[in-house]
């Protein structure tokens, strides 16, 4: 499946072109978030540079959208990849949840649950974003890896990627990249919208790979 890039929708475009045009939007922050360092990072890192009228770069195109509204638009309605009164998120086969409870808990709490290094029933969207972002301060990337099916079933295999530079609760950061490989299902309306996201993934180590290396106590 291919398309010309310039006749699609805003929710299928880079995501700095989904920001361009993205007004009058509540941010959780005040204001829109900046992708500048995550771009360069991207452009130095990416084991893919799909066409940019792929299928692959469509996909790619559209979780990352769908990224920048679960972590920063509050306000649901506001939300262009999602059907909101449809839309529902899993993972690995786990309880479904709406747009609402991901504007609330945020994705980390939603995508990880409760391990033995990280217990989502303890964190909020704050607390959990800080850890994370603590982690990796230079960021914790993602890109489509494969695509097993087209629309409107779209099974396709990620990656998500990070360097451990900052510290993760009381363990010492080891500087090591540390990559999740996973698979989701997107169910997608016929204007390429999401209708539900199944991720499949081992959700506990990435976790491990975060606490190997323990803070001494003074």
């Amino acid at each position: 499946m291919t398309s010309n890039i310039n006749n699609l929708p805003l929710w299928l475009q880079h995501r700095d072109t989904v920001l361009q045009y993205s007004t009058d939007v509540k941010w959780r922050y005040g204001e829109k978030p900046d992708y500048t360092r995550s771009n360069t990072n991207l452009n130095k890192e990416s084991i893919c540079n799909h066409s940019q009228n792929s299928l692959a770069a469509l996909v790619q195109n559209l979780v990352r959208a769908f990224d920048i509204e679960a972590n920063f638009k509050t306000d649901p309605r506001q939300w262009i990849t999602v059907v909101q009164d449809k839309f529902r998120m899993s993972t690995n086969g786990g309880a479904s949840y709406t747009v609402n409870d991901i504007v609330q808990s945020g994705t980390y709490k939603l995508l990880i649950g409760d391990t033995t290094h990280y217990k989502a029933s303890e964190e909020n969207f704050e607390t959990s974003t800080k850890l994370f972002h603590n982690a990796f301060p230079n960021g914790f990337m993602w890109e489509v890896l494969e695509i097993y099916s087209a629309p409107p079933v779209i099974t396709f295999k990620w990656r998500h990627w990070g360097h451990f530079e900052g510290e993760y609760k009381n363990y010492q950061p080891t500087g090591e990249t540390i990559e999740i490989i996973g698979v989701s299902v997107a169910h997608v309306s016929e204007d390429l919208k999401l209708l539900s996201l199944e991720h499949y993934y081992d959700n506990t180590k990435f976790l491990d790979q975060l606490t190997k290396n323990k803070m001494s106590k003074e």
